[in-house]
């Protein structure tokens, strides 16, 4: 009886394991067909170079530099929440801009939000502006600010059109959508054929074993 018990268990999960392979299976296959982002092209860099786009990362980074030696920086992620949109992205990004100046030792940082405005359309909100002193790390006692949603209006819209004549401009929101998207996507898809070929080695274990 204990040999025919052990027996039964081991078939008992192959079968879940081939259950969890053809779920799996069903699911790159939608993937693969549905291709929800690959055939878009909207947005552009600009004057930006795409700094940092590991296939193993979340985020990407962009950087600009002027003639007058300003520089630009542009980190962004997307959010965990997923939102419901008329658009073809449902989820808002994260992005950090820090502008330096020459001669400067203090660097700029706007915390904002990126969303779909409608199809091909996108805006962002800053959320936070502050200064960083770029050889050290602020505490969490230090003061960084008011809270921007409490500055006056016509201050925030100065602000942000300090970044946009700094080239955080729709077309640089949408690239950064559209990229971002993409990536999180591609990365969906790696996972589950990773999974698929773990659990398929694994079948072929307990088959084996079965035999």
């Amino acid at each position: 009886m204990p040999r025919a018990t052990q027996i039964l268990r081991k078939s008992r999960k192959v079968v879940e394991d081939l259950n969890l392979l053809k779920v799996l299976q069903s699911e790159i296959s939608h993937e693969l067909s549905s291709n929800s982002f690959q055939d878009e092209s909207i947005g552009s860099l600009g004057d930006f170079v795409l700094d940092w786009n590991s296939s193993r990362s979340q985020d990407v980074v962009l950087r600009r530099k002027s003639e007058s030696g300003e520089e630009v920086a542009v980190s962004a992620l997307l959010s965990q929440k997923t939102y419901d949109t008329e658009g073809i992205f449902p989820r808002k990004l994260l992005m950090k801009v820090c502008v330096k100046r020459p001669g400067l030792s203090s660097i700029l940082q706007f915390d904002c939000g990126v969303s779909e405005k409608g199809v091909c359309r996108s805006d962002f909100k800053i959320r936070s502006a502050y200064f960083l002193q770029s050889t050290t790390v602020p505490g969490s006692s230090i003061y960084r600010g008011p809270l921007f949603s409490s500055l006056e209006p016509q201050l925030q819209d100065a602000l942000k059109e300090y970044l946009v004549a700094r080239g955080i401009r729709e077309d640089l929101t949408n690239f950064l959508l559209l990229t971002l998207h993409k990536k999180e996507q591609g990365q969906y898809l790696d996972w589950l054929q990773k999974l698929e070929s773990f659990v398929m080695k694994d079948e072929r274990l307990f088959s084996a074993a079965a035999g």
